[in-house]
């Protein structure tokens, strides 16, 4: 089947050629032979792997998380729970995740709320608002109700 350069590698997986290097180095591929001439030379079974690392990462996996999932991708004999866990804790994060930038968006109607845009600055309840001094904890987020 032959092999492929890092240059190619890299045109054919559509990452750079620094990536490759940087999953090398994080055991995401494994390190390439060399040709007498020095050039990194990689089996085209690194493109498949490479689609893995992409979908992972597109679905949010941080690269140890991809990590993880390739080591039990390597062992094709043990129960799949471990992968499913890994996928449930994933949804649970995102579901984290969004409930936090729901919390997030409806404190910014609140503070826009307060603004009718009009006037100076000095005077801009949402500037006011951002500068009071309280504990920067989640619930001071919420602005007050507008008048």
């Amino acid at each position: 089947m032959g092999t492929l350069k890092i240059g190619e590698l890299a045109r054919h997986s559509g990452l750079s050629v620094e990536t490759l290097r940087y999953y090398e180095r994080r055991g995401l591929i494994p390190p390439p032979d060399r040709l007498p001439s020095g050039y990194r030379v990689f089996p085209h079974s690194t493109l498949k792997r490479l689609a893995f690392i992409k979908r992972c990462k597109s679905l949010g996996f941080t690269l140890d998380e991809t990590l993880e999932l390739m080591q039990l991708q390597l062992h094709p004999e043990q129960e799949s729970v471990a992968v499913k866990q890994r996928v449930d804790e994933r949804i649970n994060e995102i579901e984290q995740r969004i409930n936090d930038l729901q919390r997030i968006q409806q404190a910014l109607r609140g503070l826009s709320a307060l603004c009718d845009g009009k006037g100076a600055t000095a005077d801009c309840p949402i500037l006011a608002f951002l500068e009071r001094e309280e504990p920067a904890d989640t619930s001071a987020a919420t602005p007050p109700e507008p008048l």
